[in-house]
């Protein structure tokens, strides 16, 4: 990467710094462009540059924050149990990391799928679909799941169960801790789910 493009980057990542700690403290209706790129010491037509319209950065922004979950669920030491109850409970607090105005925010902007115009966001439920299998996947070819493992079933019900729990946390304000519910529903439920599947 040259020195432009590092500069870039740079740039990019002071704007979604700003707007992060904007939104959080005053959510998206109560932040302007002007705001974020005062806090990010741009230029206002800095901001256009890497963003159309406000709402776009707080969809880049979720992006950002689900890199590697799967990767670390994957190499994490432990049964397929932890693994599943890490990737879960690390999905939610990222979410909740973000604040519940963003997630708020995006639950608004990518509601109607139709309406969605950004590709990733238009595909994040598939994904987090597939990435939901794929643990699944790696925990039947590492021996830790027997080869009859539902992994379609098992994938849609728990990416149902997260997202249901983010809709009702957004719903609540932000009233108790995502990542904590989460982590209460591995510890009552998982066990129960995937223990016939364990070997």
């Amino acid at each position: 990467m040259n020195n432009r493009q590092l500069a870039a980057l740079e740039t990019k990542r002071k704007l979604m710094e700003a707007a992060q700690k904007l939104i959080c403290e005053k959510g998206l209706n109560d932040t302007s462009v002007e705001q974020i790129t005062e806090t990010a010491g741009v230029s206002k037509g800095t901001f256009y540059t890497y963003f159309k319209k406000k709402e776009d950065i707080v969809l880049a922004l979720s992006r950002g924050m689900f890199g590697e979950i799967l990767e670390q669920a994957k190499s994490l030491e432990g049964t397929f149990l932890e693994k599943l109850e890490f990737y879960m409970v690390k999905f939610s607090g990222y979410i909740e990391q973000g604040s519940v105005q963003m997630a708020q925010e995006w639950v608004k902007n990518v509601v109607n799928p139709n309406l969605v115009t950004d590709s990733f966001d238009k595909n994040k439920l598939h994904a987090d679909l597939k990435d939901m299998q794929e643990l699944f996947f790696y925990g039947i070819e590492c021996g830790l799941l027997k080869k009859d493992f539902p992994v379609e079933d098992f994938a849609k019900m728990l990416v149902d169960v997260l997202y249901g729990e983010m809709l009702c946390w957004c719903m609540s304000d932000g009233a108790y801790s995502f990542r904590e519910r989460t982590q209460e529903y591995c510890k009552n439920y998982l066990m129960i789910l995937i223990q016939p599947y364990l070997i």
